[in-house]
């Protein structure tokens, strides 16, 4: 046999080789990616779940605080009917956003506060909110990891011949940066 044929198929094979090993760990890492997302969809959907009980919770309590818990209630539906990751995080940043103007409303409301049902339902409002803290982080740090591997080289060339996408990081919306306005 030529040793040139030889080195060619041994070249061949190690190529891939390295191709098989680097699509395996980018379909890996993606579908790590969709996992995070999912534990950012439990959680979300645990709160989403809270939030009725809270609601009616406060209505007997704040019955001209109409505004408020309608915003609450109209930022569960926007989040229920969100049908990608892109608008299920914007409809959770304002799910976020009326909650946190419910919380702080609630303050006014000394009847309200020492209700027992009422801290329970914000007590397990709070700990989910602290789950999908967390999960975001996760996430985040999995989609970095994730987006480096597609992009640095070698790996970005079988990332580039098979398709794969760098995905968007779970960001903050605009509204979820702004300061609750609350007025009595």
């Amino acid at each position: 046999m030529n040793i040139g044929l030889i080195i060619l198929l041994v070249v061949l094979v190690l190529v891939l080789l390295f191709t098989i090993g680097t699509y395996n760990t980018l379909v890996q890492l993606r579908n790590r990616v969709k996992d995070q997302w999912s534990q950012i969809d439990i959680q979300l959907k645990r709160r989403f779940d809270l939030i009725p009980n809270l609601v009616e919770t406060v209505k007997g309590y704040m019955k001209h605080e109409k505004e408020t818990l309608e915003g609450v209630v109209n930022a569960r539906n926007a989040y229920n009917t969100a049908s990608t990751p892109e608008e299920a995080m914007k409809a959770d940043g304002e799910l976020t956003k009326a909650v946190s103007k419910l919380f702080a409303l609630a303050e006014a409301y000394p009847d309200l506060k020492a209700n027992d049902g009422f801290n329970k339902l914000q007590e397990e409002l709070s700990e989910t909110e602290n789950k999908i803290s967390a999960a975001r982080q996760f996430y985040s740090d999995t989609v970095l990891n994730y987006n480096n591997k597609i992009q640095m080289i070698p790996t970005n060339i079988v990332a580039a011949i098979f398709g794969f996408k760098a995905e968007k990081y779970f960001e903050a919306t605009e509204s979820e940066r702004e300061n609750v306005k609350v007025e009595f």
